[in-house]
């Protein structure tokens, strides 16, 4: 008799565990598409050309701008902007598991590959004398992987000022702020809209729209927008910008969102 409760005990445990594990890594499945089209589309790669070819156009026209006389500088996020994650979402979607788990030990490979037109673009403008800051939330724990990084791939970082990594404000715009004493910010650039302006910060769907139908011609004039559709600021206004949800939750929210038709 003993022997059988045990029996079904550990039996039930096991179950269970099985059970909750498949939860969670069904939790992320939606995370699949985006990765893959980060990793495979050969539309992706296009659009990081598009977006760094329209760049080269509007930096020589900014050079040509007699009328600028301070220095200029360009801004760049990172990661999806200049670098790669994709593998570490892959990891995400396949583990069932979010960041931060793993995101350090990731960053700490150094391993991101540069994404496309962003090396040969980058170095362009640094020949031309064009100041190259990246401004990341990356934390400052990162900063030496960071470097090794940008550096190993062929990005110019000539030293740590202008590798502007987040302390304890996830907010861009003092960073921003900071560049703009000494440098006129020709080009942002960035996946996400809270890398050009702070009036994207903790705002709801319907806030973002706003906003960016109000700057529609800044883009692809002053500010260059990368495609990144496994996270961002854009998934977080869907969970109205909670990250405490749970994966239930979050579930749902998505499928609210979603716009379908009824048939008539």
């Amino acid at each position: 008799m003993k022997k059988t409760a045990l029996v079904f005990v550990f039996t039930s445990f096991v179950l269970l565990n099985f059970s909750c594990n498949n939860c969670k890594k069904e939790g992320n499945v939606y995370l699949q598409s985006g990765v893959l089209f980060q990793q495979k589309a050969a539309e992706s790669r296009a659009l990081y050309y598009q977006a760094y070819n329209m760049a080269s156009l509007m930096l020589e026209k900014d050079l040509a701008n007699d009328s600028i006389k301070q220095k200029r500088a360009l801004v760049f996020d990172i990661d999806e902007t200049v670098l790669d994650n994709s593998p570490f979402e892959a990891k995400c979607a396949l583990e069932g598991i979010a960041y931060p788990e793993k995101w350090n030990e990731w960053c700490n490979m150094a391993k991101a590959k540069a994404l496309p037109g962003a090396v040969a673009f980058i170095n362009d403008a640094y020949k031309k004398g064009v100041a190259i800051f990246y401004i990341s939330n990356r934390k400052e724990e990162l900063r030496e992987a960071t470097k090794k990084n940008l550096i190993s791939e062929g990005l110019p970082l000539p030293d740590d000022s202008f590798l502007m990594l987040r302390t304890k404000d996830s907010n861009k715009e003092p960073r921003r702020q900071q560049v703009l004493k000494d440098f006129h910010i020709a080009l942002l650039f960035g996946d996400n809209l809270a890398d050009f302006t702070g009036d994207f910060e903790n705002k709801t769907i319907a806030e973002r729209a706003n906003k960016a139908d109000s700057l529609k011609k800044e883009f692809g004039k002053r500010f260059i927008i990368f495609p990144n559709a496994m996270y961002g600021d854009w998934e977080m206004a869907l969970y109205d910008n909670n990250p405490k949800l749970s994966d239930n939750e979050k579930d749902t929210k998505r499928k609210s969102n979603l716009i379908s038709f009824n048939h008539e």
